[in-house]
């Protein structure tokens, strides 16, 4: 079976292809390199991997590759941390509405008139972005009010893109929701600002990199935006990845939607001590909280039922083993000028 993976040199991407072609998968990439550039990656030399440059805004080069692919990951997008949502706040929706347009128009293509046999399509946590509705479940993002930011309104767009595609032209489809993915890989963005967190610069927008980055570089107090209080589910890009290959290939995932995430809630305070401890060890923790950013969501639990029940699927890696190998990987890319 072959797959077509856009957005493939992104921080995602990378525990996927991986997952992928360590399960007999032949994988196409496709990427532009313009968030991070050429990064280098493990399989990049794989017998079963060819990567593209390219641009998903492209369709008749997604078509021309499509041709030859049974299924197609549209994961290519513009898509950061919280400081992102603010910067790049009309970017995110006109790109990426022109990104979903042709991934969409080359897999209705390709459906129709090659093997395609579904689109398997990355949405996002941010859907559910002014739900009150906890534990959340699929479904709520129809029933709770439309997201605030540009970008969970884009990626709540995508899902409609689904709809419209499956309603018109029947193509089948399966959507994943993926809740704060952390691992390695996720470096500085070529087009990232600088920000300052105290005496350090924000190294990402996302909160694990960002907040071990600092420290690692020394920072005490350190600096977390908002009050701490915010709830996440911190799921390990491995498990992430697995549960992305489990809705491709199972027959029952077809059509259906699925929140992929850990079903442990981690408040950002309760993180900070975590790497706090294992990079300073018994050094008494202190911290101070910065201003937060508007949309900087105080809860975002969500019910992962559906994905345990029907495709057998769940994410167990601890946060605490996720972060063993991510602070080791923060500091070299430290060393080397990566962050």
């Amino acid at each position: 079976m072959k797959i077509l993976v856009t957005g493939a040199k992104g921080f995602i991407a990378g525990y996927v292809i991986e997952e992928f072609l360590n399960n007999g998968w032949e994988v196409v990439g496709l990427d532009n390199l313009s968030k991070y550039g050429d990064v280098k990656k493990s399989y990049d030399t794989h017998a079963r991997y060819r990567f593209i440059k390219g641009d998903a805004k492209d369709t008749p080069l997604l078509k021309d590759i499509l041709s030859e692919c049974d299924h197609f990951i549209a994961g290519a997008a513009m898509i950061g941390g919280i400081s992102y949502f603010h910067e790049m706040a009309y970017d995110l929706i006109a790109e990426n509405e022109r990104i979903t347009a042709s991934s969409f128009d080359a897999a209705i293509w390709a459906n129709a008139n090659k093997k395609l046999q579904k689109i398997t399509a990355l949405s996002s946590s941010m859907v559910y972005e002014s739900t009150t509705m906890f534990p959340t479940p699929e479904g709520a993002q129809r029933t709770s009010p439309p997201p605030l930011s540009t970008y969970g309104f884009q990626k709540l767009a995508v899902e409609y893109f689904v709809q419209g595609a499956w309603e018109q032209y029947k193509l089948p489809y399966t959507i994943i929701r993926p809740f704060n993915c952390v691992g390695t890989g996720e470096k500085r963005a070529v087009t990232d600002k600088e920000i300052m967190s105290g005496n350090v610069k924000l190294a990402l927008s996302h909160v694990v990199p960002d907040l071990a980055q600092k420290l690692l570089k020394g920072q005490d107090p350190l600096h977390i935006l908002g009050s701490g209080e915010q709830v996440r589910h911190y799921t390990y890009g491995g498990d992430l990845a697995k549960g992305i290959r489990v809705c491709v290939e199972h027959p029952e995932a077809k059509n259906q939607d699925f929140n992929i995430s850990t079903p442990i809630s981690t408040t950002v305070i309760e993180l900070a001590e975590q790497l706090w401890k294992k990079v300073n060890g018994n050094k008494p923790f202190r911290y101070t909280s910065d201003k937060a950013f508007t949309y900087d969501v105080q809860k975002r639990v969500p019910d992962v039922s559906k994905a345990k029940k029907m495709l057998g699927f769940e994410a167990n890696t601890p946060l605490s083993v996720a972060l063993d190998e991510i602070i080791p990987w923060i500091a070299e890319e430290i060393k080397i000028g990566g962050i």
